[in-house]
């Protein structure tokens, strides 16, 4: 599999910023490593862009008339190969060489039919969409592995998503334009696409886990047979003693939630002393002395394990080198042959990823709240998926919630990598 196109640009003109992009995915698809004909295209646009969404869809469909399907969304901040764009007007593409029987894009009036055999599915989702766990759990149910990435869009202004298939618009869409609000989109591929993925966490734990034992719809009244509240003090070390101490203590803490029939036997903190990527990361959003309970931001179960955590820059920094490692080395088999290991040798300036990684391109949703501000220089994030993988295609967007399988994060990052 020959290497995605891809171009990114930033420019207080949206029309600039197209030429731009379309500038560096031409000249791309006119060297022999990269995929000459795709048919796919991912759009991401920064929300300073949203109210110009029709324009650039329109412009880039009409520029790109190879293109017969468009997916994408808007997010607070955009990502690409080695950089982010956060809080500034921007765009990104990348072409997707993938054989047309293999993929579909999808959207609410024109959902995934009964005529294509999911394997996996890049989800775009509006966060206030009703019953938007229902309908990803359900969406997740109708694919062959059960698993879903993406994230929820981020925008200031509209809450815009792209969906375009076949000849102009997908069949049922009716006089639909492309640009919808609402509800989900996205494209579900066949088995015959390659793909790696994996969640990065962005919290630490400060606590060991605990099981629910007793608690009323979002409210835990008691963790492992003892009241909640307690065992939170005793676990930040604060007493309501000195309320204004403790208050600051709670306010920056979270709660790591894991499913009972998600765990496999496995506790919520590995030995490491890290979170697993089955872990759910939800706010404190209130204290209740009177039952002695604690109101989290997420719907609880019996059974369901909790660990208390804190967001953590060394945590986030060294999970994401871990979930990069992981990708390569299933990538990499263990004997390598000279050409392979000839690239992997090479340092960061001379690497090249394709074919020795076996990467064609790569989606990046990360949480707006994590990006350079959280990892301590802008694009930070982004360098250190480059120093990990190699200068491999990439796009994304900085989410208001992070979809991986049939779960909705916060804080994290979902890597995935188009495999050939």
């Amino acid at each position: 599999m020959k290497l995605f196109p891809y171009g990114h640009a930033t420019h207080p003109e949206w029309r600039m910023a197209a030429g731009l992009v379309l500038a560096q995915l031409r000249a791309q698809m006119a060297l022999a490593s990269y995929a000459s004909a795709p048919t796919l295209a991912l759009l991401y646009i920064t929300d300073h862009y949203a109210g110009a969404a029709q324009e650039i869809l329109d412009h880039l469909g009409g520029e790109l008339p190879e293109i017969t399907d468009w997916s994408g969304t808007v997010g607070v901040g955009i990502a690409s190969n080695n950089v982010e764009y956060f809080d500034e007007p921007a765009l990104a593409v990348m072409l997707c060489d993938l054989p047309s029987d293999q993929y579909r894009v999808f959207s609410g009036v024109a959902p995934l039919g009964l005529g294509f055999e999911a394997h996996t599915a890049l989800i775009h989702a509006d966060g206030n969409t009703a019953d938007l766990p229902e309908l990803i759990a359900e969406l997740a149910s109708r694919t062959a592995s059960g698993y879903l990435f993406g994230g929820l869009s981020a925008s200031r202004a509209q809450q815009v998503q792209f969906a375009v298939g076949g000849n102009g618009n997908i069949r049922g869409h009716g006089a639909a334009s492309g640009v919808f609000t609402g509800g989900l989109s996205g494209v579900a591929f066949g088995e015959g696409v390659s793909l790696v993925s994996r969640v990065t966490q962005g919290c630490q734990p400060i606590s060991k886990t605990h099981t629910v034992t007793a608690f009323e719809v979002n409210v835990a009244t008691e963790l492992d047979g003892e009241p909640a509240l307690d065992v939170m003090l005793r676990d930040l070390k604060v007493s309501l003693d000195q309320p204004h101490e403790a208050l600051s203590v709670v306010r920056a803490t979270l709660v790591g939630l894991m499913d009972p029939s998600d765990s496999g036997g496995r506790n919520a903190v590995s030995r490491t002393g890290n979170f697993g990527s089955d872990v759910i990361v939800r706010h404190i959003i209130g204290l209740d002395p009177g039952r002695r309970g604690v109101a989290v931001s997420g719907q609880l179960e019996a059974g369901m394990q909790l660990a208390f955590c804190q967001r953590n820059v060394q945590a986030a920094r060294a999970d994401l080198v871990r979930v990069c490692s992981e990708i390569r080395e299933e990538l990499e088999p263990e004997e390598l042959p000279l050409q392979t290991a000839t690239a992997l040798a090479a340092s960061e300036a001379e690497s090249e990823p394709h074919p020795a990684r076996h990467i064609a391109g790569a989606v990046y949703v990360s949480c707006s709240g994590r990006g350079g501000p959280h990892f301590g220089s802008p694009s930070a994030e982004l360098q250190i998926v480059r120093r990990a993988l190699g200068d491999v295609p990439l796009v994304g967007f900085f989410a208001g919630g992070e979809i991986a399988r049939h779960h909705v994060y916060g804080y994290t990052g979902v890597l995935t990598v188009f495999t050939g």
